[in-house]
């Protein structure tokens, strides 16, 4: 196989023309075109930006040896079935699939056919994310708010589905330890599923996480703060920015500038801070050229299927109680 891998994308939405744009400008893919099944998508898109668009999906899948699928999530599962049976490599949009039974499948058949899977849980591989996940170890308790302004386009799945996911996902990916118990509620604003959630998971270890979404509030926020022993990370997901704030014992020969705090006991700790540089990468391009490197290289991939499932798997349990909760 070439080291240069002939992709097609399947759907053509906004983020499909992302996507679009961003591996037409990779070197590690040459793009083949793309299907969505609306004719007049395929015409405006071919018209705008010139790529070849293919007249069904059996055809694209003829002539690629990837296939990025960027269609709404019901599709997902009969796309991705399709496409590894023709032994084509598969980039799936998140959620992986509907249902864990349909991930699951997914999974064996990838295995069956040795072709590779990549989930686009696309926070992994945002810019501040990269700066700190090694520092955070052993974290206690996880607190995310991820908050979107009310948009009709993602109202069609549950903000579980549509938000939380990403924070399920940067945290299950974090702490290496099995989830023991699920609390959730939320409720309905403007749509029939619920708009606001919140969350809170408990794993093994006695980490705690505690999640909020929300998809109707008056401004953006995607936060995430880590707690752990002498150690306090901040992730602005947003503004690309990190705060990592770290004690240690105080020295004898305290400086006048230093910041120390003393307990009741006596022990004495002084503050500093040791904020990693933030990389300037673009997150959707990386994690799409990682997957490339995955497939040239038969290296791990970062975000597989299994992980993918995982994300959901806890999502959907989230949902349900969430729903409950809303009724």
């Amino acid at each position: 196989m070439s080291n240069v891998l002939k992709i097609g994308v399947l759907g053509a939405g906004h983020l499909g023309k992302i996507h679009l744009r961003l591996l037409n400008e990779s070197p590690k893919y040459d793009l083949i075109g793309f299907y969505d099944e609306q004719p007049a998508v395929r015409s405006q898109v071919k018209k705008e930006y010139g790529f070849h668009a293919f007249d069904s999906v059996a055809a694209l899948l003829d002539a690629v040896d990837v296939v990025d699928i960027v269609t709404p999530t019901i599709y997902h599962h009969t796309l991705a079935k399709q496409a590894i049976q023709h032994g084509k490599h598969v980039f799936l949009e998140k959620p992986i699939t509907k249902t864990v039974a349909e991930a699951q499948e997914l999974i064996d058949l990838a295995a069956k056919h040795k072709v590779l899977g990549q989930v686009g849980h696309v926070e992994r591989f945002n810019p501040a994310f990269l700066a700190v996940k090694d520092h955070i170890k052993n974290s206690m308790f996880i607190e995310t708010h991820r908050l979107a302004e009310f948009n009709p386009r993602g109202t069609d799945v549950p903000v579980v589905l549509d938000l939380m996911i990403h924070d399920i996902d940067t945290v299950l990916s974090l702490v290496k330890s099995e989830v023991t118990n699920i609390s959730a509620s939320g409720v309905s604003i403007i749509s029939d599923t619920p708009d606001i959630a919140n969350a809170r998971i408990e794993f093994k270890n006695g980490c705690v996480a505690n999640l909020t979404a929300s998809r109707i509030s008056l401004k953006s926020m995607r936060k995430a703060r880590f707690f752990q022993k002498d150690a306090y990370i901040s992730i602005d997901y947003l503004a690309k920015k990190v705060e990592v704030v770290k004690m240690e014992d105080a020295p004898k020969d305290v400086g006048a500038f230093d910041m120390v705090l003393e307990n009741a006991q006596g022990t004495k700790k002084r503050i500093y801070f040791d904020n990693p540089d933030v990389p300037e990468v673009n997150a959707i391009l990386m994690e799409l050229e990682c997957f490339a490197d995955a497939i040239v290289s038969r290296s791990p991939v970062i975000v597989p299927l299994e992980q993918g499932l995982n994300a959901l798997d806890i999502a959907l349990k989230v949902a349900a109680l969430v729903e409950k909760s809303a009724t």
